[in-house]
């Protein structure tokens, strides 16, 4: 008789097992949007090492503890660097330029980058280096771009103010409000 008892709930757990494995029918779409609805990412990557290369040659270097997919987001999808981002690219001449800072947002649909808090940028070949607390870098246009004060050094100077733009090697910049010895060529 107790082999007949454990037989019949044996046969009832597989009835509601197979049951409830059929009425999951969540599609990918509806997951999608319940995260997006709660303010979740869509994915998580941990110690990320990226190495970009166009032509067999390496062009871009990122690294960064932690990156959070949002790409679930419909009007602005982006990824989030909550704690920090390292970039190095690297041009054709051999010439590259660092940029790092302690947190980051990439928005998918306009390339645009925000960096914030500790951001350093430098060039190697020129020995210019920014810092700031926030720059926003514009990847489609190689262009940055900052309202927040800042610190420029260049080989001959420092450069104190607020509002800051440059290309993306620092060669060719533009400044606001500025304070500091500036040296001007004739």
């Amino acid at each position: 008789m107790t082999k007949s008892i454990v037989h019949k709930i044996r046969n009832i757990a597989i009835v509601f097992s197979i049951a409830m494995f059929f009425s999951c029918t969540n599609d990918a779409k509806e997951v999608r949007d319940f995260l997006a609805d709660k303010n979740l990412p869509i994915g998580e990557a941990v110690d990320i090492n990226l190495k970009h290369t166009d032509s067999g040659r390496v062009d871009i270097k990122m690294k960064a503890p932690l990156m959070l997919d949002f790409g679930n987001r419909e009007n602005h999808p982006y990824s989030e660097f909550p704690k920090g981002i390292k970039i190095t690219t690297i041009e054709k001449n051999g010439d590259s330029t660092v940029i790092q800072g302690d947190y980051a947002k990439t928005y998918s649909k306009t390339n645009v980058a925000e960096i914030k808090n500790n951001v350093v940028i430098y060039n190697y070949a020129k020995k210019n280096k920014l810092e700031t607390s926030e720059i926003f870098w514009d990847q489609k246009t190689h262009y940055f771009f900052t309202e927040k004060s800042f610190v420029f050094y260049t080989v001959s100077d420092t450069i104190y103010g607020t509002g800051f733009e440059a290309t993306e090697d620092l060669d060719v910049w533009w400044v606001k409000n500025q304070s500091g010895v500036i040296e001007i060529k004739d």
